[in-house]
């Protein structure tokens, strides 16, 4: 079923003139991806409240909810075609109303490791790149096909959505930066082998490959409800500089099952090494920085070791992000422990 959806939804997308690239179908299918989840985890939501005795508050008001612009449905279930936005009337709405409202929502929630943060954050950065409303109503259909209510089908998607940042670590255009091989990620987190309890953080989390398979990693032990509250808020965090992939990260975590994910947008290297105190750091930290990127002088004032190359700042950040006693796996460039200059020295 999702495979389908994706396959149908991607060659909407080959047709659409403001998208070129693998990398412009992920983020777009993203967003899409992102509401039709929020809107299911809405259902899931106040389906549960009443058995709990306690009352649910719907995140998104009435007119913006999926079923209301996305898919409005007639008296016995069924899509209404008269009902429904489309051509200019649907990318007005779109650009003017949706995308503004949801936007918003960084501003009224009350912190930001809330899910009404990150929603606020995705839709501040991303745009919608359809022209044509007629293409985006095909787009919505196919994506409103999808269910996304039991854990059977989460992980079905989340695998899916993996293949999808594969496809576009391959697409050329900087891809690859968002993506790193499965195989070599699961093998270092064998090596550290994480433990529910212990923090774990990527500095250059890209599409949160690392954190996403640390978490698949650690499900394996017997959760209790303590344990699985420590994991879902306590556990994963991470810091990603491009727009693209901070929301593809934590749409990655969140069909993970990670609702509200502990994934700042910001210049890690902007940060000054000398502020990071003990509660800064971490048990663990797994990761794969950008290497080879030259970062400007004022940055390099932050670090003792001045250089421009971006892995050797990034190397200088984990050494004092990381607790005494902790553990860590980081990619590093196969001239690292070789180059004669005196930074490497």
């Amino acid at each position: 079923m999702f495979e389908q959806a994706f396959k149908n939804i991607d060659d909407v997308l080959w047709k659409e003139a403001g998208c070129s690239s693998e990398l412009d179908y992920t983020e777009q299918s993203s967003w899409m991806l992102f509401l039709k989840y929020l809107d299911d985890l809405e259902y899931e939501r106040s389906q549960e409240a009443p058995l709990a005795g306690k009352p649910y508050t719907q995140l998104i008001d009435p007119p913006h909810q999926w079923s209301s612009w996305a898919a409005p449905k007639n008296a016995k279930g069924e899509f209404d075609h008269d009902a429904a936005l489309t051509g200019d009337d649907l990318i007005e709405f779109v650009n003017s109303d949706l995308f503004p409202y949801l936007k918003s929502f960084k501003l009224k929630a009350d912190s930001p490791d809330t899910i009404e943060y990150k929603i606020g954050e995705i839709f501040g950065e991303i745009k919608n790149k359809f022209q044509s409303g007629y293409s985006l109503r095909d787009a919505l259909e196919y994506m409103d096909a999808l269910q996304i209510r039991s854990q059977k089908e989460k992980h079905e998607l989340s695998h899916l959505y993996e293949a999808k940042i594969k496809n576009m670590g391959n697409a050329g255009r900087n891809g690859g930066e968002y993506y790193t091989p499965r195989p070599l990620i699961r093998a270092m987190i064998q090596v550290v082998n994480p433990k529910i309890g212990e923090t774990i953080y990527d500095a250059a989390c890209g599409s949160a490959g690392f954190l996403c398979e640390s978490h698949d990693h650690m499900v394996k032990e017997k959760l209790t409800a303590k344990k699985l509250t420590t994991l879902q808020t306590k556990t994963f965090f991470g810091k990603e500089k491009k727009s693209l992939a901070y929301i593809i990260g934590i749409m990655n975590m969140i069909l993970h099952g990670i609702d509200a994910p502990n994934i700042i947008h910001t210049n890690t290297l902007a940060e000054n090494l000398g502020d990071i105190q003990p509660k800064d750091q971490y048990d663990i930290i797994l990761a794969n920085p950008p290497f080879g990127g030259k970062e400007r002088p004022e940055v390099q004032q932050n670090f003792p070791i001045k250089t421009g190359e971006t892995a050797f700042l990034f190397l200088q950040h984990f050494i004092k992000s990381l607790k005494p006693g902790g553990r860590g796996a980081v990619v590093i460039k196969n001239t690292f422990l070789s180059n004669s200059d005196n930074a490497s020295k």
